[in-house]
């Protein structure tokens, strides 16, 4: 079996929600984790793992909210942790690739929505966009686990956050023709990583332009295999336990 760790599932970006998630529960993936970005997505999310078995919930605001996020929305955290489907806070983090003149805010955003995971002993969803060093200063402070979403950095990177104790995910970008996360992923333990589709982004191949959706894991899962010169079951074995240490699904 397999687990996405991350996706975002919601009516704004499909119209036939109940057909998608049907279909995911005829695939190898049995668990898929939505993962909220704002108030509205991260009650969605927590709705959703309400109404489905096979779905689980991450909730936070991501770095691009920092303008927006007031005191007020942090009164949410209080109820969506004590779901006892929520398993982590994310997607958070830091995100200079469109803009980095707010990277003090960027930074206060994320720091307050950790001490918040550690409060609640969960871990964090990170997104990293042409930040890393920064991410990597937070994170080397903080004693916090999880996992870098949608991972596309430097060997060196990968080394360093995976020392830090963080999981790296990885999604589509691998079965693309052209990317760089081949000699990455070569040298990466299996041990590291953990599967994810970021739904309806990142398009596997032979798929690439279509709309995204977690039952295109095991394309994910397949390539990972053929890079790394494993099976896929050993694959589907490795990912599924370590999503489930670090993200303690309750059966």
């Amino acid at each position: 079996m397999l687990i996405d760790t991350h996706c975002h599932i919601e009516h704004n970006y499909y119209d036939n929600l109940e057909d998608i998630i049907h279909d995911i529960s005829k695939s190898d993936v049995k668990i898929i984790i939505v993962s909220g970005c704002d108030v509205k997505s991260s009650n969605n999310a927590v709705a959703l793992s309400h109404k489905y078995n096979n779905v689980y919930a991450t909730v936070g605001f991501h770095p691009d909210e920092c303008e927006n996020v007031s005191e007020k929305d942090f009164d949410n955290f209080e109820k969506w942790l004590n779901e006892e489907k929520v398993v982590g806070v994310g997607e958070i983090g830091l995100d200079y690739y469109h803009n980095d003149l707010n990277k003090d805010k960027q930074k206060a955003l994320f720091i307050k929505q950790i001490e918040i995971a550690k409060k609640y002993n969960k871990p964090i969803v990170v997104h990293n966009r042409a930040a890393s060093e920064d991410v990597y200063n937070i994170l080397s402070k903080e004693k916090v686990k999880g996992v870098m979403h949608c991972f596309t950095d430097s060997n060196e990177m990968a080394l360093r956050f995976t020392k830090l104790g963080f999981l790296l995910g990885i999604g589509g970008i691998i079965t693309f023709k052209k990317n760089n996360l081949i000699n990455v992923v070569k040298e990466l333990s299996l041990d590291n990583i953990v599967l994810e589709t970021d739904s309806p982004y990142l398009t596997p191949e032979p798929y690439r332009g279509k709309k995204n959706n977690p039952s295109y894991l095991p394309l994910i899962a397949t390539e990972l295999a053929r890079i790394k010169n494993i099976t896929y079951d050993e694959v589907a074995e490795k990912t599924t336990s370590n999503a489930y240490e670090m993200f303690d699904f309750k059966d």
